[in-house]
């Protein structure tokens, strides 16, 4: 979970209230996705206006266009991982933020997004991972799935992985989650056992918790 709300948290703490009018001026010129009215947005999210302005900001200053196509995602999101390749994993999770599959990730996405991560229930959060992990949005995570994701999270990480990996360390830590998640052993994990199992681990709910007051 933690890696998946590293992306623009970090940043959006950088970002400054103030702006002056060469700065409005300027972006109105640049814009060419507006994005909807503070009010709404803060209807739809968990965040306050001057939250939302915070965030906005941020995600004008790495996209000018209002928008992010995945190619800019991926730019963005290795900066976190320099000893890794973090192209894999950060395309499973463009398509998580793209609910309307139009590739690009408008403002609203983004936000709305981050308002389930960050100040979302147990349940939101738990199915919004669920369906990161759903590659092919058929409803169920299969092993197939589940080991792209955690390849990818390996090739992320890199050489800074620890402990230093076998080659069949991915096929380990699939079986895993399976022997715990997939409760009537039918080959795949549904959004209920997903749920179910991870609020019986105290671990999971903890990693829950962690981002909640980052912003």
């Amino acid at each position: 979970m933690g890696l998946v709300m590293g992306t623009f948290s970090m940043q959006s703490k950088q970002v400054s209230y103030h702006k002056d009018k060469a700065d409005d001026d300027l972006e109105m010129t640049m814009v060419c996705h507006r994005p909807e009215g503070l009010d709404q947005l803060e209807a739809q999210t968990n965040f306050s206006k001057r939250e939302l302005q915070v965030l906005y900001r941020g995600f004008k200053n790495e996209c000018p266009s209002g928008v992010v196509n995945e190619d800019t995602f991926k730019q963005i999101y290795s900066q976190f991982f320099p000893h890794g390749d973090a192209s894999t994993y950060a395309h499973y999770l463009f398509n998580a933020f793209d609910t309307g599959h139009t590739g690009s990730i408008k403002f609203e996405d983004f936000v709305t997004a981050l308002s389930i991560l960050l100040r979302g229930s147990v349940t939101e959060k738990l199915q919004w991972t669920f369906n990161l992990y759903d590659i092919n949005r058929d409803g169920y995570i299969n092993k197939e799935e589940m080991t792209d994701i955690v390849r990818a999270i390996y090739d992320m990480m890199g050489k800074y992985t620890y402990p230093v990996l076998k080659n069949d360390a991915p096929k380990q830590h699939v079986d895993a989650f399976f022997q715990k998640m997939d409760k009537n052993r039918d080959g795949v994990v549904t959004l209920d056992e997903f749920i179910f199992s991870c609020q019986e681990d105290e671990n999971i709910m903890r990693s829950l918790q962690l981002f909640e007051n980052v912003i």
